[in-house]
Order: C-alpha cells, then sequence, then structure tokens
C-alpha cells in the first residue's frame, strides 16, 4: 500500500465528533489492520514465534458438495467463500506445525467485520475452544485431533450481524499473541437463518422455505382484475457478485453494522435503497413512457442485470416500475435469507390524503375532471411480504410484512415503507410501525364520485366500497399457479368484523371522511354496468353498457363514455374516445347499448401495458341523478414461444431457440430481445432493426447449462410500439 492511498483514507475518515469515541461502523467492505504479533511488552531476546504452535493452513469445507452448504441450504450460491446461517454449527480444520497439546497449547477464532471492530457491538467476534457448544450462542469445540490437525465445530448466535466476516486463528504464547495473517479466502459469510427455531426470521414449513427462500424464479400477476396476466420473473439470489452487492446496498444506506442482524432495520432501509429517490439507490422509477438512454421497465426478465449494473456504477439503473422494484426487493431478501414472495394488489388506491378515499371530480355533464381529480386507482400494485417475529410490537403480529420499494409517498422523510405487519392491517392496528395507514388505504379505501352544483354545495353521486383491493395475490408454493391471499389483509366485504376493523383504524388516526355535511341520494332504482370484450392488439371490439331498471317509471338516460389510455397506475395520458347517446329505459327491464372501439382510435397513442380505462356515465333525465362506473382494461398482446433443440445435459452445449410473429399492421423498429435463466445462461440481448407485419423472427442462442434439475427460461421483447411481450419455458437439466 503506497503513502498516497494511506493520506487519502486519512482524508476520508470523518471527523471524530463529541459524541462517539469511535467514527460510525457502516461499511461490510471496509477493513482495519490486525496485528500479526500482539506483544504483552518487551519481548526477549531469544524468542523466536517458531518454537510456539503455529498455524500452516485453514480448511474451510466450502465446496457445495461439503458438509457445510450441504448443511446450511447455501450449496446453490456461486461463491468460492464459505456460506453459513446463523445459529447453525459448522466445521473447520486447522492445520498445526505440530500436534496440538491441549494442556499446554492454547488457541482461539477471531472473526472480525468492518473497519472499527468492538466487541459489544458484535463487530468483533472472539471465540474460545470449550468443550460444549450452546445452541444459538457463539462457541467452538475440538471434534477430531489427527495428527497436526484438528477439526472444530463452530456455532454462531442466531442473533448475529449478517455479512461478510474476516477470520484470524489467535495463539497465546507467553510474550504475546501469534495470528494468522489476513486471508480472504477464509473470509465467511453469516446469512439469516429460516431453518434455525432462534432466528428472528424462522419459517417452520419447509416447502414455504424452499418457495420463499431457495427459489430463484418467481411470477409476477399483472394485467387488472378482469384480465389477470403473468409473467415469470428471474430472481438469481444465488448467481455470481449478487450476495457482495446486496451487502453493498446496506453500506449504501449506511446501515451501522450492529443493527444487521435485525430483519426489520434491514427491511426499513431497503425499501428506501431499491429506489432511487432521495439516496441514489438501485432503480430510478420512470411513468411516462419515455425511456430515452434506458432499459424499459417491461424489457427486464430479471434482477441481476440490474443488480450487478448498479454494484459496478454506483448510480441508479434506469428504469422500473413497481415490478421491477419488488422482483429486485425480493432478490436481496432471499439472498440474505429472509423468506420473501411478491404480492399484487389488483385495484390498488394511491390516496394522495391519506383519507381512506378516492376523490373522482365530475363536471356538470357527468364527465371526470381531471385537473381537480388527483387522486388514483392503479390497475395492480406490486409490493413485497418478507416474513419475521416483531418484537417491537405486541404479540401476534409477526409473520408476513408488507415492504415497498415503490417510491410513492415520503414516510419519516424518506420514499420508503414498511415493514408493516399484514396482521395488524387486516385488523385495523394501524398504529403500529411502520407505513400501517399508508397500505391500509390501498386495500380498503372507497371511490367517491362528486360534483359541485352551482351554488357550491357537493353532491356526491355514488359511493364505491368495493373497488378498492379486490383482489389480493401471489404465487402458490412450489407451483406456477395463483394463490390468493385477499382474506390475510381485510375481512369479507360488509361483514361485522370489517366494519369493526374499520372502526379501530379511524380510531388510530386514519381520516375517514364523513358524508354527512354533503347531500348524497344515489339512484337506487335502476342499476348500470358495462363489459369490455376480450381484444388482440391491433382489432377492434366493442363496450356494451347495460341499465336495468327496476322501477315502474319510464326513464330516459342521457348516457357518456369516455375511453382514456392510460399508464398502468390509473394515471391518463390521453381521451381516445367520447360517445354520448340517449338510452331509453323500460319499466322494470333490462336493455343493452353497444359502442364500437375501432384499432385506428387507440392504436397510434398506446402505451407500454396497452392499458385502457373506460370511464360511464348516465344522467337520468327524470330526476337529475347521476350513475357513474369505471374500469380498467388491457388488451392481449402476442406472447414469444421459446423451445430448446439438443439434448438438455448440465455441462453439455445446447440451443434455445425464440421465436416472434409481429401480429401489428405496420412495422415494428428498433426490437430489443432480452433471453435469460438462472443457472443456464447468464442474459443475453439481441437487436433487430425491423420485423415487417406478420413476418417471424428466430433467433437462436447456444449455451451450456451449469446446474441440474428444473431450470425456466424467460424471454421479453420490446420496442416502442409494443412492450410487455413475454415467453417463459420450463427445462428438465438431466445430470450428466
Amino acid at each position: 500500500m503506497s503513502e498516497t492511498t494511506n493520506t487519502n483514507e486519512e482524508k476520508k475518515k470523518p471527523t471524530l465528533n463529541g459524541r462517539r469515541a469511535l467514527p460510525s461502523n457502516n461499511s461490510n467492505e471496509e477493513e482495519n489492520e490486525v496485528p500479526e504479533m500482539e506483544a504483552f511488552g518487551l519481548i526477549p531476546r531469544g524468542f523466536n514465534p517458531k518454537d510456539y504452535l503455529r498455524v500452516v493452513d485453514v480448511h474451510m469445507f466450502k465446496e457445495p458438495h461439503e458438509i457445510n452448504k450441504q448443511q446450511h441450504h447455501t450449496d446453490k450460491y456461486y461463491s468460492p467463500k464459505l456460506i453459513v446461517r446463523r445459529g447453525q454449527s459448522f466445521q473447520i480444520q486447522i492445520d498445526f506445525n505440530r500436534p496440538y497439546k491441549s494442556e499446554t497449547d492454547q488457541f482461539w477464532l477471531e472473526y472480525l467485520i468492518g473497519r472499527y471492530p468492538q466487541q459489544n457491538k458484535g463487530t468483533y467476534i472472539p471465540i474460545p475452544v470449550g468443550d460444549v457448544l450452546k445452541p444459538g450462542q457463539w462457541g467452538a469445540k475440538i471434534t477430531h485431533k489427527e495428527n497436526n490437525s484438528v477439526r472444530l465445530s463452530i456455532m454462531s448466535s442466531a442473533t448475529c450481524i449478517v455479512g461478510k466476516f474476516r477470520l484470524y486463528v489467535a495463539v497465546w504464547t507467553p510474550f504475546g499473541i501469534l495470528r494468522t495473517h489476513r486471508n480472504s479466502a477464509t473470509d465467511t459469510y453469516i446469512l439469516f437463518n429460516p431453518w434455525c427455531q432462534q432466528d428472528a426470521v424462522y419459517l417452520d414449513d419447509e416447502k414455504e422455505r424452499e418457495e420463499y427462500v431457495l427459489n430463484d424464479v418467481g411470477i409476477v400477476f399483472h394485467g387488472n382484475i378482469n384480465d389477470i396476466k403473468l409473467r415469470s420473473w428471474s430472481y438469481g439470489q444465488f448467481e455470481e457478485n449478487i450476495l457482495d452487492a446486496c451487502l453493498f446496498l446496506m453500506d449504501k444506506a449506511e446501515l451501522e453494522l450492529s443493527g444487521r442482524g435485525n430483519p426489520i432495520k434491514i427491511c426499513r432501509v431497503a425499501s428506501a435503497v431499491i429506489n432511487s429517490r432521495d439516496d441514489n439507490g438501485v432503480i430510478a422509477g420512470s411513468w411516462d413512457n419515455t425511456y430515452t438512454y434506458g432499459v424499459a421497465p417491461s424489457a427486464w426478465t430479471g434482477s441481476v442485470d440490474i443488480l450487478l449494473e448498479y454494484y459496478s456504477s454506483k448510480q441508479p439503473v434506469r428504469y422500473g416500475q413497481c415490478w421491477v422494484f419488488a422482483g429486485v426487493f425480493n432478490t436481496f431478501l432471499r439472498c440474505l435469507g429472509i423468506p420473501a414472495r411478491l404480492i399484487t394488489n389488483y385495484s390498488s388506491a394511491h390516496d394522495n390524503n391519506a383519507n381512506l378515499q378516492l376523490d373522482f371530480f365530475l363536471d356538470n355533464e357527468g364527465k371526470v375532471d381531471t385537473k381537480l381529480t388527483k387522486d388514483s386507482v392503479w390497475n395492480y400494485h406490486c409490493w413485497n411480504e418478507a416474513w419475521m417475529t416483531r418484537p417491537d410490537l405486541p404479540v401476534g403480529f409477526g409473520g408476513w410484512q408488507v415492504v415497498d420499494g415503490t417510491p410513492q409517498e415520503t414516510s419519516d422523510g424518506m420514499y420508503r415503507c414498511g415493514p408493516a405487519s399484514v396482521q395488524a392491517i387486516k385488523h385495523g392496528h394501524v398504529c403500529f410501525q411502520f407505513d400501517a395507514p399508508f397500505v391500509y388505504a390501498e386495500v380498503n379505501s372507497d371511490i367517491v364520485y362528486q360534483r359541485r352544483e352551482k351554488n357550491g354545495t357537493r353532491v356526491i353521486e355514488k359511493i364505491d366500497t368495493n373497488h378498492i383491493g379486490q383482489l389480493i395475490v401471489t404465487k402458490e408454493v412450489g407451483g406456477d399457479g395463483m394463490m390468493e391471499i385477499t382474506e390475510e389483509y381485510k375481512f369479507q366485504e360488509g361483514s361485522e368484523e370489517e366494519r369493526l376493523a374499520l372502526e379501530t383504524a379511524v380510531m388510530y388516526g386514519v381520516k375517514k371522511q364523513t358524508t354527512q355535511d354533503t347531500m348524497y341520494q344515489p339512484q337506487t332504482d335502476v342499476d348500470m354496468d358495462f363489459q369490455v370484450q376480450k381484444a388482440v392488439l391491433g382489432s377492434d371490439f366493442k363496450v356494451t353498457i347495460t341499465f336495468r331498471n327496476k322501477s315502474r317509471n319510464y326513464y330516459t338516460a342521457t348516457t357518456y363514455l369516455s375511453g382514456n389510455i392510460v399508464f398502468y397506475t390509473g394515471v391518463s395520458k390521453n381521451e381516445f374516445k367520447k360517445q354520448s347517446f340517449s338510452a331509453k329505459l323500460e319499466p322494470s327491464s333490462s336493455s343493452a347499448f353497444n359502442v364500437m372501439i375501432k384499432s385506428s382510435e387507440y392504436l397510434s397513442d398506446l402505451l407500454d401495458q396497452a392499458s385502457f380505462h373506460f370511464f360511464v356515465t348516465a344522467r337520468i333525465n327524470e330526476t337529475g341523478k347521476i350513475l357513474a362506473t369505471q374500469k380498467a382494461t388491457v388488451l392481449e398482446v402476442p406472447t414469444l414461444r421459446i423451445k430448446t433443440q439438443g439434448e438438455t445435459v448440465a455441462g453439455k452445449e445446447m440451443s434455445v431457440i425464440v421465436e416472434f410473429t409481429n401480429p401489428l399492421k405496420q412495422t415494428l423498429e428498433n426490437v430489443t430481445l432480452r433471453l435469460e435463466g438462472p443457472g443456464v445462461l447468464r442474459t443475453m440481448k439481441k437487436e433487430f432493426r425491423q420485423i415487417p407485419m406478420n413476418s417471424t423472427l428466430i433467433w437462436e442462442v447456444k449455451c451450456i447449462p451449469k446446474r441440474p434439475g428444473l431450470r425456466k427460461l424467460i424471454a421479453s421483447l420490446n420496442c416502442d410500439a409494443l412492450r410487455h411481450v413475454y415467453g417463459q419455458l420450463n427445462v428438465q437439466i438431466q445430470k450428466p
């Protein structure tokens, strides 16, 4: 190490203040110098360290097939270092220069992390060699002696810091302590342990541990409530350098090393550092359909490229939307050993003033006034749940916790959200940290349609209590199907328990506006609804509006349909269809009216997710009352076809072929294809200048799969005219 770098180091050191004796220790990367000879005083002239017990070599048993990684479920990590889980014993072997004599020789182990190791902070851990191991506490005992070697079993604490530790072996001599020199080959990663009962993230079901910790691919549910779509996402938590990248995120967030054994703290800081707002975090969000100088959110097929790019550039990766934030967050949690799953909430409220209602303002004709309407309904919103105990809350609120890395609103001054107990949200106990009121509103708000009369009074035309949070889902354990978890978040609509939970939430300070000060007498004797025909991108389709007149009166309804091209966040880009008509409603009967939507009306303006939002409002002329309803719909987008050629055997070359046929009545330009599959191939990219209409593109990739077992290939196609085109294929890779 040259002089100059040393002075730079000095400059970087934070100035000490009067409050703390040592600078903050919040980097796993930085190290301190550890003396190899720590003298007790003056060293006599004849002292020769070689006369004493000396360490010749340390064996870590760190290969994937060896005992440590097998027992600790870390054999899938693509890393040459030892990786173990806390609160569970592991083995190492020390070779000395002569046989070890327990009567006269004395040695111990030292684990260090960070630049300022301190014993009381858990960043310096001396481990004497004893006779017994206590479960879940640091300790070491000799299990075997042979010639010059001893075999040790080492137990780590079930609450210890999660990160990369440096290992030294120290030998006592009468004149001082002799230590092994710094050897990065003996570095040991210690992770959370869902298999250990004393760990805060303990999960008792083996099938769930295999899914929520060890599965490196998953499913993202998107689309909307009436048309659920799914796509695969590669988490890739075991891929090369991903573990280091995840530890770097905690350094970036400046989380004190001593707090890194606590999953609550880790989740809270990670939910801020996953997005780039206010801390230059991992992903820059963009919801405006222009993704210059970056990758469109829909093009990513997994988390690995994003994390590795961030780890090397230290600059936010462009661009993400909610499922990208959630996918990367899931990788981070599973990589560190915290059980995690990706959640989709259909019809998710983004309520700007947390009053449990989304206000849609109508003008006198019954159209939505876009200037006044600030709240929005997201077709879907993805977040994560992480599994942990909550010793900071009353009993019963542990288990799944909502964490959300998508920057929506600030929490304690930063864009972050969670961890919020799902159980607390269900029962309305939103007083418990963190951000429970916001999540409660995402799944429980009402939609209120209102308009102002000329004299300034507000008239509420309709309150829709069922639209928000209709369906909350995640991938099922052990399969690719959908598992509904709505009842984990809320009681049955209209039940007594649901009322009680709402009253509890209001008591704990969730604002709920009352409708007393406004007039609200809805038209109850006419029902209106509408259906959107399922349609493929590029084709015409129809919207059918139905009225049911339950009264004995004859009514006429002035009906207005507004079709908007929207972002999946429910924010409108533009209105592409307006149509008014007068509907005659016979007494005690139903009637239906069709409105045709032509592809020429929408194709030029289409956004990312081929997403439309229809508002239908109808004024009953005889009473002046307004009926209003809204629905989102998504067009069917073509898929990519993936197939393999040749035998699929680990270590042998195979071919993957991706095919796509352009369904649009136009040429696609500047098309990017991506293909990845954890354990089979690293992400490949290919650009195509043009794909004429109705023509088929074929892309062949050769690869050598690394690991046997059931693997998944995931592909995406992206261009300005067409996004969210995906394909996936399960492949059984045989043992060689």
